[in-house]
């Protein structure tokens, strides 16, 4: 469902951007053409300044440093190169590229790999092909009903980690990008996975919550908004230990979740990872270098 909505959209910006400097170059105006299209086809660039703008000012006294201005430009350009592959290509058109890699009766550990919101397992693309050249068992799960509550999630992830257990003989380290660290501590409160998860890592998942899902509509963007009660009740029903088994990275400059150390967890081994934005902390060499470490 994602990957066609993805490319629907992605395609109509295109088209549009297309049609709008054809009519504009008809009539003779050849700057409005150029300026329209450019304006459609890389709005979404101004779209995540503001939101770097929000985070810059949302940060109050967060205990975590305070990123400086040209620490935020730094995360504003990656993420505007890495925001397309990842919605505009991977998502829409290579979700299915790489399959999961499940070899029967595996030496190796496996691992489960959880996307965020409105993501696919598309995303993990450059991930799961560096997986297959080391030969590591993984599975990478389709979170749906894309816009659910994340409880809906942790059945999906069972299945994953119960197909690994049994080609593998291991537990299972298990990685998720935003959303997708909630959906695995979801799945732990449901399935007992403190004693099922060999490690956990998390990539900017908003663990108490984002400033931003005061905007969302979507069950499972109310349920990412700061304190909210679902983080409470999930929080009630997860044993004291849990966090302990967690590796979470967090950034001053992700621009979805902050302020930043909402990304953190009490117990749990938390790595700040300097002016890198949201999706582009899934790139940074020191995060699949903490899952190598794991495995």
């Amino acid at each position: 469902m994602l990957a066609r909505l993805q490319r629907f959209i992605t395609l109509g910006l295109l088209l549009t951007a297309l049609l709008w400097a054809v009519w504009f170059i008809h009539i003779d105006r050849p700057g409005w053409a150029a300026a329209g299209a450019l304006l459609i086809v890389f709005g979404y660039a101004l779209f995540l300044g503001l939101e770097f703008i929000f985070l810059y000012f949302v940060h109050g006294d967060d205990p975590s440093p305070r990123a400086t201005a040209l620490q935020l430009l730094h995360a504003w350009i990656g993420e505007v190169l890495t925001a397309p592959q990842v919605f505009c290509w991977r998502q829409p058109f290579r979700s299915n590229r790489v399959p999961d890699h499940v070899p029967d009766k595996s030496q190796h550990r496996g691992v489960v790999l959880v996307h965020g919101f409105v993501c696919n397992r598309g995303f993990w693309n450059p991930w799961m092909q560096r997986l297959v050249r080391r030969g590591t068992p993984f599975i990478a799960v389709n979170l749906e009903p894309v816009f659910g509550s994340i409880n809906h999630y942790a059945d999906i992830i069972e299945q994953a980690v119960a197909r690994l257990e049994a080609a593998t003989g291991q537990a299972p380290v298990l990685v998720g990008h935003s959303m997708g660290g909630l959906a695995i501590r979801a799945w732990a409160a449901a399935h007992g996975g403190e004693a099922r998860a060999h490690r956990i890592i998390t990539i900017g998942s908003p663990h108490r919550g984002t400033w931003l899902g005061r905007f969302s509509t979507t069950a499972n963007g109310h349920e990412m908004r700061l304190a909210s009660p679902w983080q409470v009740a999930l929080g009630a029903r997860e044993s004291a230990t849990l966090s302990q088994r967690f590796i979470c990275f967090y950034s001053h400059c992700d621009n979805i979740v902050f302020p930043a150390s909402t990304a953190t967890l009490p117990g749990a081994d938390n790595r700040h990872v300097p002016g890198v934005a949201h999706v582009d902390l899934v790139n940074q060499p020191v995060v699949f270098e903490a899952l190598q470490a794991a495995l």
